[in-house]
């Protein structure tokens, strides 16, 4: 339940967030190029199983998907973080760690401005 402007604002943009992580996530499957020897099925599952689950809660504004979101893209922040620091700042781990931490802060702003009101 969204229960203001600022609401529906940060629930919009924690939504283009979302996709545009889940949409960097496949496409740094393929690009520059897949790994070879291994199955490119078994490569999108891992990446992107964690994060599905979320979508419903995602695109509702629950404020209990939210705090769950936030708790698992601290992983793919922690790995983006990681794999740019290895690869010497490749783009795809930048991104990737760039877009994690604008997910995980919109989504915290989102809870902060979506809470309940004092009694």
């Amino acid at each position: 339940m969204l229960r203001n402007d600022k609401a529906r604002t940060t629930a919009r943009t924690t939504a283009v967030l979302y996709v545009a992580l889940l949409v960097t996530l496949v496409a740094t499957t393929f690009l520059p190029k897949p790994v070879e020897g291994v199955s490119i099925a078994l490569m999108l599952a891992v990446k992107l199983l964690p994060l599905l689950p979320f979508a419903i809660p995602v695109f509702r504004g629950n404020n209990r998907g939210y705090i769950w979101l936030s708790f698992v893209v601290i992983f793919y922040f922690t790995q983006s973080v990681v794999s740019a620091w290895l690869s010497q700042g490749a783009v795809g781990p930048v991104i990737l760690m760039l877009l994690s931490l604008a997910l995980f802060i919109v989504a915290m702003a989102h809870l902060k401005v979506n809470r309940r009101p004092a009694v």
